[in-house]
């Protein structure tokens, strides 16, 4: 029941925007207010309506009021599908997977050509860079400046 109001509201809103857009604007007659004098308002006077706003009028008051039902319905339904679990099909041997334990380890590597890392025997010293093995003279002291003699 719920989809078939479905496709109705989603058909009432396709044809809602078409007959809005094929509707021409109020304000398209604007200019002919400041100097045509055919309208005595600037947007033009509003006689009887045109079959395409009747039209969008009416589809606006049904999508209003399906929009309303299909809220309640819902509201009353829980909103989702109410399923027993009883018929699940293929996916009846995923209903109640078995629980993982934590921390499991597993018995046998997954492919045993692959060399398992192991833990080096001893401490690896750390490596050493030319720089940090350079001996860096000390810093002398700047000589002095000779000054002439005087006679």
């Amino acid at each position: 029941m719920f989809v078939i109001f479905s496709v109705f509201y989603i058909l009432i809103a396709a044809a809602m925007i078409v007959l809005i857009l094929m509707q021409r604007g109020a304000g398209a007659d604007a200019g002919s207010g400041f100097g045509g004098g055919a309208s005595a308002t600037v947007f033009g006077a509003r006689g009887s309506s045109s079959f395409m706003t009747r039209a969008t009028a009416v589809l606006a008051a049904l999508f209003f009021l399906l929009s309303l039902g299909m809220g309640i319905y819902l509201s009353r339904h829980g909103g989702t599908p109410q399923n027993s679990g009883a018929d699940l099909g293929v996916m009846s041997g995923l209903a109640n997977p078995p629980a993982a334990t934590q921390n499991a380890q597993p018995s046998a590597p997954a492919n045993a050509e692959i060399p398992q890392a192991t833990k080096p025997a001893g401490e690896v010293p750390a490596a050493t860079t030319p720089a940090q093995t350079a001996t860096v003279p000390a810093a002398t002291a700047p000589a002095k400046p000779a000054t002439p003699e005087k006679k």
